[in-house]
């Protein structure tokens, strides 16, 4: 029931089907969010119409220069405040320590290496002996987009390929972020994850995928 729940608010609000074992975690975070907007909006256009109705010109003729005495708008900004406070440590910080704590070990995972470039990521993956070859970027070229060095031993099984990649489905995949130029984005919406990928930086992001399919990249 809560997973259809969830699926008719993901409908709703134009979210991508989630195909990851954490991403309802998430999906709770924003219902929860878009909730609480959807009542912060009513709940102040009920009080803006309120006020236009209670102090219009023809009920407060003179002005009255020691204005409003209630405290009935602090209350509820100190409210909005603490309502936003809870969002934050009950929910987003829990879940973002769980994800660290959590982190697979490189041995019972899949690793890959996303390197963003212009309009694309190139993604390096270990051949069976399980290493990643040596790259250099003096080595980078049109045909060596990464620059992996062929005499490295390692090199010689290694993947390296544009723009699409396959893993498998109920094993963790580490994807290590980093970038050819500028920073580049590395989303997977449908998998509830992004990083930014950094130039000369090698940044992790996990998640394990529990449904086949063909996601995009954004």
């Amino acid at each position: 029931m809560i997973n259809l729940h969830l699926a008719l608010i993901n409908e709703l609000l134009g979210q991508p089907p989630n195909a990851s074992e954490h991403g309802y975690q998430i999906d709770h975070i924003i219902e929860f969010s878009h909730w609480f907007m959807a009542a912060l909006f009513f709940g102040w256009s009920a009080f803006f119409i309120y006020v236009l109705i209670r102090f219009r010109k023809k009920r407060n003729p003179v002005a009255d220069h020691e204005g409003v005495k209630s405290g009935i708008s602090t209350h509820l900004e100190f409210a909005v405040v603490l309502i936003d406070a809870v969002l934050l440590v009950g929910f987003a910080i829990p879940l973002w320590g769980k994800f660290v704590n959590t982190f697979p070990e490189s041995k019972d995972a899949i690793v890959v290496h996303a390197v963003g470039q212009q309009f694309n990521w190139n993604f390096h993956m270990p051949g069976p002996d399980g290493k990643f070859g040596r790259r250099d970027i003096s080595l980078v070229s049109n045909s060596n987009p990464l620059g992996l060095d062929q005499k490295s031993p390692e090199s010689h099984d290694d993947l390296v390929v544009l723009g699409e990649l396959h893993v498998p489905v109920n094993r963790p995949v580490i994807f290590e972020t980093s970038s050819k130029d500028v920073i580049h984005n590395f989303a997977l919406p449908h998998m509830r994850a992004a990083q930014d990928g950094f130039p000369g930086q090698v940044i992790p992001m996990w998640f394990t995928p529990v449904k086949t399919g063909t996601y995009e990249v954004v």
